[in-house]
């Protein structure tokens, strides 16, 4: 069985082949081209590298959010593309979820930040030794909150995803022993996606049901209602 999966939710676009037992192939940029110009040229050029044609993957699985209200979007909108035109299904895997199986068999908190701007993460916090185990729900909170919630915890935690640069000195203020994932494993990688979708293959969707894991509205919709209620 052939997973396709795709993670277009934060910085980086990445695109992934995979099966049971093994990452066929991964294509990931963090550059400065938007997903809409990269993403179908990686997928291309991935499926040609390995002789694949699309026709002979079983699913497509695709990161579901929260994230960049944009990347969201375009990375939806090619896995519906693609699974309408191969008659596949679609597998969600919430992009926090996949970040954390970036960090296996880690005996700290393991706690996913990606930068939801204001001041705030997408955030939830996760036991990995053994299996991947959420602890909390999903949400889009001020950093200084989390930190707090962790805090309280007790206990040793390391920090990945794109919110660490933005707010590596607070965490690191909130308590110096916290640690932070390499580069090699602090982003979203298609690859985990791929492989979280193997353990969820009954969560498969046809692609008009495949959703969004917001969390937050868009800006956009924020300052709309902000300009709305400045005008009552």
């Amino acid at each position: 069985m052939k997973i396709l999966s795709i993670d277009s939710t934060g910085l980086v676009a990445s695109c992934a082949l995979v099966n049971e037992d093994k990452t066929i192939a991964e294509f990931t940029t963090n550059y400065k081209k938007t997903h809409s110009q990269t993403l179908m040229p990686m997928i291309e050029a991935m499926c040609n590298l390995v002789e694949l044609n699309l026709k002979e993957i079983d699913y497509i699985a695709c990161a579901s959010g929260p994230g960049s209200f944009t990347g969201l979007r375009i990375g939806a909108a090619t896995a519906k593309g693609l699974a309408h035109g191969l008659n596949k299904k679609i597998i969600p895997v919430p992009t926090l979820d996949a970040l954390a199986y970036n960090i296996p068999e880690c005996s700290s908190l393991v706690i996913p930040i990606m930068d939801a701007r204001r001041n705030q993460v997408y955030t939830a916090l996760y036991k990995t030794s053994g299996g991947l185990e959420r602890l909390t729900e999903y949400t889009a909170c001020d950093i200084e909150q989390l930190l707090s919630m962790v805090n309280e915890r007790g206990e040793s935690a390391l920090f990945l995803g794109d919110g660490v640069p933005v707010f590596k000195d607070r965490i690191i203020a909130a308590n110096s022993s916290y640690i932070f994932a390499p580069a090699s494993c602090n982003m979203q990688r298609a690859a985990s996606v791929g492989a979280l979708a193997f353990e969820r293959l009954d969560c498969a969707v046809d692609c008009d049901n495949f959703e969004i894991i917001y969390l937050r509205k868009s800006q956009a919709e924020r300052e709309r209602e902000e300009r709305l209620g400045g005008n009552v």
